[in-house]
């Protein structure tokens, strides 16, 4: 089949128009079968585990819960990176081995940083 040079056009906007038509259908249809009427009084409150919430909702938490949290992201990924480097890395040679040295070291200075500047330390 040949194809001519307005059929990708007309295939991506087939797929725009159907995006708007699932959307509108959905948030429609949600409309129809959502129930109506009054709630009872209360259920909009904040509820957690069954304590009545004491202050206000929104606290401000110490920057250093959030260094914490991408040091281990950032150590997260680089286990990610780690497992098909070792599947691979008999097909690989040399190269492979070079590379991944200079990640781990790229990591490893990171996380001597870290633990310079005091970033580990839960306080």
């Amino acid at each position: 089949m040949t194809q001519t040079p307005g059929f990708d056009y007309l295939v991506v906007g087939a797929f725009v128009l159907f995006g708007i038509f699932f959307v509108a259908a959905t948030v429609a249809v949600s409309n129809l079968l959502s129930p109506k009427g009054t709630h009872p009084p209360g259920m909009y409150e904040p509820y957690e585990c069954g304590v009545e919430p004491v202050g206000p909702p929104w606290v401000q938490f110490r920057v250093g819960y959030y260094v914490y949290a991408l040091l281990f992201v950032v150590f997260d990924i680089e286990t990610v990176f780690l497992y098909p480097w070792a599947v691979a890395f008999n097909k690989m040679g040399a190269f492979i081995l070079v590379e991944m040295v200079i990640f781990i070291g790229i990591l490893a200075a990171g996380l001597a940083y870290a633990w310079k500047e005091g970033a580990l330390k839960w306080r």
